[in-house]
């Protein structure tokens, strides 16, 4: 790193300290705002490190990981602690795949755990990171998607999610979405008797190419997936 750059990093990590102090003292929305900046600020002063990022993506994965070996109590704290490492990977590499799907399968599997009265604002943020992992490679979170849209009776779109992944080639295969209890709602539906035979009389796509990743396609499924896709920034 430069000394200009260095300097340059250093006025806007102390401009961040700045205003986390100022609105540490402000109420409401002004308070809203100055921590953003302040944590927009603290991500530009780390933006150039691809390995924090990594790092975070990794640590919060390992995370994932051990809350399923954990009662829901000790869980949910660290589904939560997993979920801020996969935000906080965002905002430091907005197109970081991996932190997007993970991210939002945190949520779906924290909501799994919680009371009936949060899981619908736990679905909401899911659909947040599946959307966002779409925007960064489409297709890539669809099938994530049409499980959100089971759980809220939405079959419309869940069918619309499931024809993307599909089309993408990020689809389960049979035996997985049958046994998927998100799907649990709208296996014996005709629509979706009719999208399964549909499956099965076509070849399937080619897979969309990503980088050495093994991705949560769904809570408890995975695919892995090789090639040269970047899926980080």
């Amino acid at each position: 790193m430069s000394l200009l750059s260095s300097f340059k990093k250093r006025s806007t990590l102390d401009a961040a300290i700045k205003q986390v102090a100022q609105a540490r003292k402000s109420e409401g929305s002004k308070a809203e705002q100055l921590y953003k900046g302040a944590y927009q600020g603290f991500a530009n002063v780390i933006a150039d490190h691809l390995i924090v990022s990594e790092a975070l993506y990794h640590w919060g994965f390992g995370l994932l990981h051990e809350a399923r070996t954990q009662e829901p109590k000790l869980a949910i704290e660290i589904y939560e602690d997993a979920i801020s490492k996969f935000s906080f990977c965002l905002l430091i590499s907005p197109n970081y795949l991996g932190a997007a799907i993970d991210g939002g399968v945190a949520f779906m599997e924290l909501a799994r755990i919680s009371s009936e009265a949060a899981k619908p604002d736990l679905y909401d943020l899911a659909e947040d990171f599946f959307e966002k992992a779409c925007g960064i490679q489409k297709g890539s979170a669809a099938y994530n998607l049409a499980c959100v849209y089971a759980l809220r009776g939405d079959n419309d779109a869940c069918l619309a999610a499931l024809q993307t992944a599909r089309d993408f080639g990020s689809l389960p295969d049979e035996q997985n979405i049958l046994q998927d209890e998100d799907m649990t709602g709208v296996i014996n539906a005709q629509w979706f008797k009719e999208f399964m035979e549909e499956v099965r009389a076509t070849p399937a796509p080619e897979k969309t190419k990503l980088k050495d990743i093994e991705i949560n396609v769904e809570p408890g499924f995975k695919i892995e997936k090789k090639e040269d896709f970047d899926y980080y920034s």
